[in-house]
Protein backbone atom coordinates (compact mmCIF):
# COMPACT_ATOMS: atom_id res chain seq x y z
CA UNK A 1 0.00 0.00 0.00
CA UNK A 2 1.21 3.66 -0.45
CA UNK A 3 -0.23 7.17 0.72
CA UNK A 4 -2.60 8.76 -2.27
CA UNK A 5 -5.02 11.94 -1.97
CA UNK A 6 -9.05 10.79 -2.74
CA UNK A 7 -10.91 13.24 -4.39
CA UNK A 8 -14.56 14.02 -5.09
CA UNK A 9 -16.37 16.28 -6.59
CA UNK A 10 -19.90 17.02 -6.87
CA UNK A 11 -21.32 19.51 -9.16
CA UNK A 12 -23.64 20.22 -12.24
CA UNK A 13 -24.18 17.17 -14.30
CA UNK A 14 -23.62 19.80 -17.24
CA UNK A 15 -19.57 20.70 -16.62
CA UNK A 16 -18.84 17.05 -15.40
CA UNK A 17 -17.40 16.60 -18.60
CA UNK A 18 -14.90 19.28 -17.88
CA UNK A 19 -13.92 18.39 -14.43
CA UNK A 20 -13.19 15.31 -16.13
CA UNK A 21 -10.89 17.31 -18.77
CA UNK A 22 -9.28 19.29 -16.40
CA UNK A 23 -7.94 15.99 -14.27
CA UNK A 24 -6.57 14.86 -17.75
CA UNK A 25 -4.60 18.14 -18.44
CA UNK A 26 -3.49 18.19 -14.68
CA UNK A 27 -1.76 14.22 -14.86
CA UNK A 28 -4.83 11.93 -13.23
CA UNK A 29 -4.99 8.92 -15.22
CA UNK A 30 -8.74 8.02 -13.99
CA UNK A 31 -11.75 8.69 -12.76
CA UNK A 32 -15.02 7.15 -12.16
CA UNK A 33 -18.02 9.32 -12.46
CA UNK A 34 -21.62 8.55 -10.91
CA UNK A 35 -24.48 10.35 -13.21
CA UNK A 36 -27.72 11.94 -11.76
CA UNK A 37 -26.69 12.31 -8.19
CA UNK A 38 -29.45 13.72 -5.45
CA UNK A 39 -29.06 15.81 -2.72
CA UNK A 40 -29.18 18.98 -0.72
CA UNK A 41 -26.56 21.71 -0.81
CA UNK A 42 -26.10 25.74 -0.51
CA UNK A 43 -28.16 26.10 -3.54
CA UNK A 44 -31.10 24.23 -2.64
CA UNK A 45 -32.62 20.41 -3.26
CA UNK A 46 -31.11 18.79 -6.71
CA UNK A 47 -33.30 15.90 -7.39
CA UNK A 48 -32.42 15.02 -10.60
CA UNK A 49 -35.55 14.59 -11.94
CA UNK A 50 -36.26 17.31 -14.53
CA UNK A 51 -36.12 16.46 -18.22
CA UNK A 52 -33.85 18.76 -19.09
CA UNK A 53 -30.50 17.64 -17.55
CA UNK A 54 -30.02 21.59 -15.84
CA UNK A 55 -30.62 20.74 -12.48
CA UNK A 56 -28.68 17.54 -12.36
CA UNK A 57 -25.51 16.56 -10.46
CA UNK A 58 -22.92 14.41 -11.13
CA UNK A 59 -20.08 12.43 -8.47
CA UNK A 60 -16.85 12.08 -9.61
CA UNK A 61 -14.28 9.89 -7.98
CA UNK A 62 -10.50 9.98 -8.55
CA UNK A 63 -7.34 9.52 -7.05
CA UNK A 64 -4.11 11.91 -7.24
CA UNK A 65 -0.27 12.16 -6.03
CA UNK A 66 0.08 14.53 -3.30
CA UNK A 67 2.27 16.60 -5.53
CA UNK A 68 -0.58 17.44 -8.26
CA UNK A 69 -3.26 18.40 -5.38
CA UNK A 70 -2.56 22.00 -5.08
CA UNK A 71 -3.02 22.40 -8.89
CA UNK A 72 -6.12 20.16 -8.95
CA UNK A 73 -8.10 21.76 -6.65
CA UNK A 74 -7.43 25.33 -8.53
CA UNK A 75 -8.51 24.04 -11.62
CA UNK A 76 -11.62 22.82 -9.99
CA UNK A 77 -12.17 25.40 -7.52
CA UNK A 78 -13.02 27.73 -10.42
CA UNK A 79 -15.71 25.59 -11.83
CA UNK A 80 -17.20 25.35 -8.21
CA UNK A 81 -17.60 29.26 -8.21
CA UNK A 82 -19.25 29.16 -11.54
CA UNK A 83 -21.55 26.13 -11.22
CA UNK A 84 -21.92 25.25 -7.64
CA UNK A 85 -20.93 21.74 -5.95
CA UNK A 86 -18.41 20.58 -3.60
CA UNK A 87 -14.70 19.12 -3.61
CA UNK A 88 -13.79 16.67 -0.93
CA UNK A 89 -9.80 15.58 -0.48
CA UNK A 90 -9.41 12.97 1.99
CA UNK A 91 -6.07 10.65 2.73
CA UNK A 92 -6.39 7.43 1.29
CA UNK A 93 -4.23 4.13 1.12
CA UNK A 94 -3.83 2.66 -2.52
CA UNK A 95 -3.80 -1.44 -2.50
CA UNK A 96 -1.39 -2.47 -5.58
CA UNK A 97 -2.49 -5.53 -7.07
Amino acid sequence: MRPIKRVEIITDALEIERVAQLLEQHGVTGYTIIRDVIGKGERGIRRGDELSGVFKNSYLLTTCEPEQLPAIVEAVRLILQQRGGVCLVSDAMWVKH
